[in-house]
Order: structure tokens, then sequence, then C-alpha cells
């Protein structure tokens, strides 16, 4: 399906992959199409990509849900799946997560580049991402309790490895809205800047991450990823196994 059609479009230009919502006329607000349409990307990329920038036309990154989609009665609506027996509609939401957790792979890099609101499904978007340049404008909530929902789209775990369980609760219990001042301090911002700076900033941070070598980045990245499930020997012997398999391969002597 086209850009036009499911509202999200995906650009390569060789190691950098770039995830653009693209409308614009509502603030970016997210539909199932666009979480079915990211998904179907990461069997879309191409194998040389190593990172990939996740942004939002126009003034902001996200406004969230649709909820002129979500409110309807036709398929991806809530009263579509309240429904649904159990399972099927725990299902149908593990399948709009995967627009998300495709963003968690372990051989790219991923960077979420907001300007303005990033509401609800856009908070979490940027969540999923691994790292995250705000534009001084940038705004966040996890506004789903306003609606009586939950937060369901992969971001709840990546808040509290952020900010501490504490804080991700009052921020998803409140709904409330934080400058990118206050997301900069709590942990969630890689990186602020004014927003005419924001294309930039991310250019320059991508091109940091692709001047070494991809497989050290890899390694980098599945030691710092499992490290908060290990113990710190658990931990030692990860590095030490990785680093004799960067060894063994910058000698020649890998399998």
């Amino acid at each position: 399906m086209t850009a036009e059609a499911t509202g999200v479009r995906l650009e390569c230009d060789g190691p950098v992959a770039t995830v653009t919502l693209c409308r614009p006329d509502v603030l970016n607000a997210q539909t199932p199409a666009m979480w079915r349409a990211m998904s179907e990307f990461s069997r879309a990329l191409p194998g040389d990509v190593r990172v990939v920038v996740v942004r939002g036309e126009g003034r902001s990154f996200s406004a969230g849900l649709d909820l002129a989609v979500a409110g309807a009665s036709g398929p991806g609506s809530f009263a579509e799946l309240t429904t649904l027996p159990e399972q099927e509609c725990a299902d149908r939401i593990a399948e709009y997560q995967g627009g998300f957790t495709w963003l968690h792979r372990p051989d790219v890099i991923s960077i979420a580049a907001v300007q303005g609101h990033a509401i609800g499904a856009g908070f979490q978007l940027a969540l999923a991402c691994d790292l995250r340049v705000l534009a001084d404008d940038a705004t966040f909530a996890m506004a789903e309790v306003t609606l009586g929902l939950v937060p369901d789209l992969a971001g709840t775990k990546r808040l509290v490895e952020l900010v501490g369980y504490a804080r991700a609760l009052e921020i998803c219990a409140t709904g409330r809205r934080m400058d990118a001042v206050e997301a900069d301090r709590i942990g969630l911002a890689t990186l602020v800047v004014p927003t005419a700076e924001l294309d930039d900033a991310v250019r320059d941070l991508t091109a940091g991450l692709l001047a070494p070598s991809r497989d050290a980045v890899v390694e980098v990245k599945a030691l710092l990823t499992g490290a908060a499930g290990r113990t710190h020997a658990e931990q030692q012997r990860a590095e030490r196994e990785a680093q004799t398999r960067r060894l063994r391969d910058l000698a020649g002597r890998g399998e």
C-alpha cells in the first residue's frame, strides 16, 4: 500500500532508513493501518541498514491515537475490539505492538526525532526507539488513562527502564504533559536542541553511529540491552565473550 493510504512511509539511503509519519493535517495521529505498515517495514528493511530514524511531518511528531478512526465502527475501532473474544482481542493488540517492537532490533539503532506533540501512541513510538533527539518544543504525555485505557504499544517497560517505577507510574496514572526540559532532566532525552536544529542534530548523531564498525556497535548494543537482566558476574562474562568475538574477528579468525 502507498504512504497516502497508510499514512507512513519508509525511505532507505544506504545504511540509513527513515520512517516518516505523513499525516501532518491531523498532527500524525496514528491508526491501525499505520501500525501494520510499520510492522511490514521490518521485513522490507535492506540488510545494510544500520540506523533507523523515525520522524513526523509537519509541526508534531505524533498527537497519538486517531480518535476519529478509533471511535468509528469499522476495522481497528474500539467498537470492533470490544466484540472480539478475549484472546482474539489480545492477539490483535499484539499485531499492533509489532509496529513498535521491531525498532528494538539488535542489528540497528533507532532514533526518534521528536518535535511538537508526542502524545499517547506518539510517546510510545518515541520510547520504542533506542535514542530520542528532542526539539525544544517537544511535549510528551502518556494520555491513555484519560480515555480509561492503558498504554499497550510496548511503551511501559521502556518507560520504567528510563525513568524508574515511581516516575513512570506518576506519568502514566496522571496522563499529564511534560516539556522537553523535564524530559531531558528525568532521562527521556538523548539530546535537546532548538527546533530549527533538529534535523542537523539527528544527522550528526547518525554519522557518529555509522563511524565505528557495525559488528562492534551490534555487540555494544547487545551488552547494554541485556545488562539489566544479568548479575554483575553474568555481565562481566558477557563482556568477555563479546570481546573475544571481536578480537577473533579483527584477527581474521572468526567463524
